[in-house]
């Protein structure tokens, strides 16, 4: 029985890409670089913030110091602007829910940093008592390190890896998944292409919500 679901956040929860793209292309212009296709993102975003800053970079600007006044630019922006055009995927809310009233607890485990995760859940899942939301943070491992799984497992008196299920859209997530030695299921509407996600090996893969609420109370083998 599924007692703990750990969610990513972004392009699992939330279609956050178009306000990532604006944010990160406003740093860009802030430091005198060419600005991204919106599109190019998809494939940028998942590793954190500072990965996300020195793929956009471009060649030969790629430094720690570049980096750092990327941050700077970003962070208040994207404070400001991120809830301007994310919005949950269709049927996500209707999944927590159903979750929620099925007892089953819930947590995210996200890659976008601690204050920008606390809050944007806040913004649109506020309702659900998410049992932890973690973020990348100074001085811990992000994804795919298994170190935020097990964290938040710490969390949940009782449970078991047999009990969890971790749920991502990216290579990135079923990475970590597997590392925590938790059943991980790979959702197609996110950020990356089914292909990508079945490379890894997850448990399942689940293309509408509807298909990850029958995976997660096991009404699927």
């Amino acid at each position: 029985m599924t007692k703990l679901v750990i969610f990513d956040l972004d392009g699992t929860l939330l279609n956050t890409i178009d306000d990532l793209a604006a944010a990160c292309n406003h740093a860009l212009r802030e430091c005198g670089c060419p600005e991204r296709r919106p599109e190019e993102y998809n494939m940028m975003v998942g590793r954190g913030i500072y990965n996300l800053f020195r793929a956009a970079l471009p060649e030969g600007q790629k430094t720690d110091e570049m980096v750092e006044l990327m941050a700077g630019h970003f962070i208040p922006y994207y404070d400001r602007h991120k809830c301007d055009l994310t919005r949950p995927y269709p049927g996500i809310l209707d999944l927590l829910g159903r979750l929620s009233r099925e007892k089953i607890k819930m947590a995210v485990a996200s890659n976008k940093y601690q204050e920008g995760a606390e809050s944007i859940v806040s913004a649109y899942f506020g309702q659900f008592g998410f049992v932890q939301v973690l973020g990348q943070r100074e001085g811990k491992p992000i994804k795919p390190s298994p170190e935020i799984v097990e964290e938040i497992m710490s969390k949940v008196e009782g449970v078991t890896k047999d009990d969890v299920i971790y749920i991502g859209d990216s290579d990135v997530d079923m990475q970590t998944g597997n590392n925590a030695r938790v059943r991980t299921v790979g959702v197609t509407w996110g950020f990356r292409s089914r292909e990508e996600l079945a490379s890894c090996n997850p448990w399942r893969l689940a293309d509408t919500p509807e298909e990850l609420y029958r995976i997660i109370v096991q009404e699927e083998k």
